[in-house]
């Protein structure tokens, strides 16, 4: 698989060359987190199912996402998959984690997929990954039948068969076909060459409109910082470090100053957004569409 960098291949050769662990000892590491919360026991877990991961995350590269970015999303998930997973209900913890990974991943490439959102809910998440992929089973079977279907019977079978409604599926179809204009481009019909911004309505913000945003930025800044406060103190400067700075670290950097190697910075900078979001996930619907 093609990577960003000799750097997310050099992680990637690691990663692949990590131990693999028996059910016994998976179970023992998975014991020890739950339980005791233990770092080192959680690192080799983690460790030793980053393959899995990264093999997950070269799977969604033909979105346009730079792999470095699925990769991140992908540890993110098994993060979360490692706090979640309960190693008493006796199933492995690599079945357990895919889903975990999956929805982190497509949540993600939902997210980037356009400058306009393609939308969220499950039945759109559905359509946004499975549409083409039926359309063109659907397509080959009824052409080995000699009987390929007009364009609104082919939706109307897709929307069976993925169990959704057809509006839904129309919808989709269109947003998948489109792509993103620039706003300077001009109109054909427009002999002047006016551009598409100059038809947009002027939406400056008034005095009122103003106070009500500085408002929300305050409030926002607060949940961050209680979300922030909720980390330990090397999880605190990480994040500080990485994303809070107008020229943010690098993972080598921070390994150097904290004695730590690269992949153990990137999964503490992973587990600190893990835990920030869990806060911001109890706070109001507003901060949650805000790191959307």
């Amino acid at each position: 698989m093609a990577f960003d960098s000799t750097q997310d291949r050099s992680f990637s050769q690691r990663a692949m060359k990590a131990e693999l662990l028996d059910a016994e000892t998976e179970l023992a590491l998975a014991y020890a987190w739950r339980d005791h919360r233990d770092e080192q026991a959680l690192h080799r877990l983690i460790t030793a199912y980053m393959r899995l991961a990264i093999s997950m995350a070269s799977k969604f590269r033909r979105y346009g996402a730079p792999m470095n970015d699925l990769i991140q999303e992908a540890s993110l998930g098994l993060m979360k998959a490692a706090d979640k997973f309960d190693p008493d209900r006796g199933v492995r913890f690599s079945t357990y984690a895919v889903w975990w990974i999956k929805a982190s991943i497509q949540d993600y490439v939902m997210r980037n997929w356009s400058m306009v959102r393609t939308g969220s809910t499950s039945s759109q998440k559905s359509l946004f990954f499975n549409l083409r992929r039926v359309q063109a089973r659907l397509e080959r079977e009824a052409a080995a039948e000699g009987d390929l279907p007009e364009r609104h019977k082919m939706r109307e079978l897709i929307a069976k068969e993925l169990g959704l409604p057809i509006r839904d599926v129309e919808m989709m179809e269109g947003r998948l076909s489109g792509s993103d204009f620039s706003l300077n481009a001009t109109q054909a019909s427009d002999e002047d060459g006016r551009e598409w911004i100059d038809t947009l309505e002027d939406e400056n913000a008034n005095a009122s409109a103003q106070v009500e945003y500085a408002k929300d930025i305050d409030t926002l800044r607060t949940w961050l910082v209680e979300a922030l406060s909720g980390l330990n103190e090397r999880e605190r400067f990480i994040v500080q470090e990485r994303k809070l700075r107008e020229d943010p670290r690098t993972l080598e950097s921070l390994g150097n100053e904290l004695g730590l190697s690269k992949e153990r910075v990137r999964q503490l900078e992973a587990a600190a957004f893990a835990k920030m979001r869990k806060m911001l996930d109890t706070q109001s619907k507003e901060v949650q569409e805000f790191f959307v």
